[in-house]
C-alpha cells in the first residue's frame, strides 16, 4: 500500500539524510524524534517501508528499535545529532504541516 504524502515525504528525507542507510545507533534517537511529529501508527507505517527496502538484518533493527523506542527514552545528544543529520537532508525543523 502506497505511504500517505506526508509519509512518503519523511521516508525520502530519511533517506537524503541517510543516503548509506540509518545506522543501528540512530534507531532509538531517530524514531523517537518521529514520535515526538507521528502518531504511533504512522511511526510504524514509516518503519515497515524503510524495513521492505532493508536486508533482514536491518528490518529487523528497524522493529527492534520501535519497540524499544517505547520502553526507553533516548538521550537528548542523541536526538540532537539525527536531527542535525536530518536537516542537512532537507528534514523541516519546524512541526511537519499535514495535508493529508
Amino acid at each position: 500500500m502506497a505511504l500517505p504524502p506526508l509519509l512518503s515525504a519523511i521516508v525520502d528525507w530519511l533517506r537524503a539524510g541517510y543516503p548509506e542507510g540509518v545506522p543501528d545507533v540512530d534507531y532509538i534517537p531517530l524514531f523517537a524524534l518521529l514520535g515526538s511529529e507521528l502518531t504511533d501508527k504512522e511511526v510504524n507505517e514509516i518503519a515497515e517501508e524503510l524495513a521492505t527496502e532493508s536486508d533482514p538484518s536491518s528490518a529487523q533493527a528497524i522493529r527492534d528499535a520501535i519497540k524499544t523506542v517505547t520502553n526507553q527514552q533516548a538521550h537528548d545528544s542523541d536526538v540532537a545529532r539525527v536531527r542535525a543529520r536530518l536537516a542537512a537532508g532537507g528534514w523541516p525543523l519546524a512541526k511537519l504541516e499535514r495535508s493529508d
